[in-house]
């Protein structure tokens, strides 16, 4: 699936890599550009929609998307919530791409929540005078990447996301003073020990890997 294929100039790229092609586009005037530029090419459907109304497939499909920089966060949650979902490249803002990655140092509980079955990983910085208008900020590339062998057991996900909710509660300023309201303080201290996470840590600097050890702590 390909949304915002504009005047088309990733498309031939796409339809040089991929079996099929879906071509998402809001404006009418590229949409139908795009229609009769195809034509007369069977594997790419281009459709006047918006693609977060559209139901994803039901069979294995990818996302390629140059996305507005105001609906990059329902997009990535459509992709997440997608059950087929392969790989999502999306070109986003590029604080978007560094906060869902860890590249400040920092977690967002949308990454934390997912990471067990996606991993989201920065890719290429673009500089904003490569587009035309000009935007105010930058960007860069945003790879969702659904695993193969997810890190949890399926069974084992509803619990751990809600884990994570009770974690991002935001009560008493650390991740262990949330995690207190529902956990005996001892297990908490044990759990955030075998994680190395100290119990003043603030629940943003608390690293995906060390979430699924207080996971399996408290299991």
């Amino acid at each position: 699936m390909y949304r915002a294929p504009g005047d088309g100039m990733l498309t031939r790229q796409l339809l040089g890599a991929a079996d099929r092609v879906l071509a998402y586009e809001l404006d009418g005037h590229y949409a139908a550009r795009l229609r009769r530029r195809y034509a007369d090419n069977k594997r790419i459907r281009c459709y006047h929609s918006d693609f977060r109304a559209m139901s994803a497939p039901s069979e294995p499909f990818a996302v390629v998307a140059n996305i507005p920089f105001a609906s990059t966060t329902d997009i990535v949650r459509w992709c997440l919530a997608a059950q087929h979902l392969t790989s999502a490249t999306l070109l986003v803002q590029e604080e978007f791409a560094r906060k869902h990655t860890g590249d400040y140092g920092r977690w967002t509980k949308l990454a934390i929540k997912h990471w067990p079955c996606v991993a989201m990983e920065l890719g290429p910085r673009v500089d904003r005078h490569r587009f035309h208008p000009v935007p105010q900020v930058d960007a860069a590339v945003l790879h969702l990447r659904v695993r193969s062998r997810p890190l949890l057991h399926h069974a084992a996900l509803p619990t751990y996301r809600r884990l994570v909710e009770l974690g991002f509660s935001g009560v008493g300023g650390s991740l262990a003073a949330s995690l207190g309201q529902e956990f005996p303080a001892r297990i908490v201290r044990k759990a955030c020990a075998s994680a190395g996470v100290p119990l003043d840590q603030p629940v943003g600097f608390v690293a995906p890997s060390q979430w699924l050890k207080i996971f399996h702590a408290l299991s």
